[in-house]
């Protein structure tokens, strides 16, 4: 009986848990949701575990959670939701000229990670809310997502990020869709480095964070 009472305790939601934002997909496999509990934020695409739930479904303004058989139903405590190339393509801006290699990085940064992920828990639904990304078209596929809005004195801009940059490229993966991007959070929370290719001017920069 105590082992099948902490079981039961191990699979009840958190009190404290909410949908904060969500990354809606063309497909809705890719969508992502933005869930927050204890403090902590994190981005978790469908199919994918997140404080003890796996999430079922992300749609415009819920998320539904599956705990072990018991089903939840969040709704979003902010009105954040963004859209990938499907919706956006027609208002993608022309490609820039590509070129063979990234330049030299502008400065590489550090980063301590306890202050990151303090920080993340403060800005995630102010960079959802205020960061405006549109889809850069290259022969009808998504060659980059042109960051037409970033929150200025935000973890986006302290590391190296500005407006107008176009980013193809973080730790190697290519950048096609928003929620591409957002899916990506999860397998970084881990790296010791992150590495960023951005267009710039149409010129390729390499940036740089080192979390220690």
């Amino acid at each position: 009986m105590p082992s099948l009472l902490l079981a039961v305790l191990l699979a009840a939601p958190p009190d404290d848990l909410q949908a904060i934002g969500v990354v809606l997909s063309g497909n809705p496999l890719r969508s992502v949701a933005v869930l927050r509990s204890a403090g902590r934020s994190r981005l978790v695409a469908v199919g994918e575990t997140a404080f003890g739930g796996k999430v079922a479904l992300v749609g415009k303004d819920v998320v539904h959670l599956d705990f072990e058989g018991t089903k939840l139903e969040l709704r979003l405590t902010t009105a954040v939701t963004r859209a990938d190339a499907v919706p956006l393509a027609a208002r993608a801006a022309p490609p820039p000229a590509p070129a063979p290699a990234a330049a030299a990085p502008p400065g590489a940064k550090t980063m301590e990670r306890a202050e990151v992920q303090r920080r993340l828990g403060q800005e995630v639904p102010r960079i959802l809310a205020e960061t405006t990304a549109v889809p850069v078209m290259d022969e009808g596929r998504v060659a980059g997502l042109a960051l037409t809005r970033v929150p200025e004195a935000s973890l986006l801009t302290d590391a190296g990020l500005q407006a107008g940059d176009v980013l193809t490229e973080i730790n190697g993966t290519v950048i096609d869709s928003l929620a591409s991007l957002m899916a990506l959070y999860p397998r970084l929370q881990g790296a010791a480095e992150l590495q960023a290719v951005v267009l710039r001017n149409g010129q390729p920069v390499r940036i740089s964070v080192t979390l220690r």
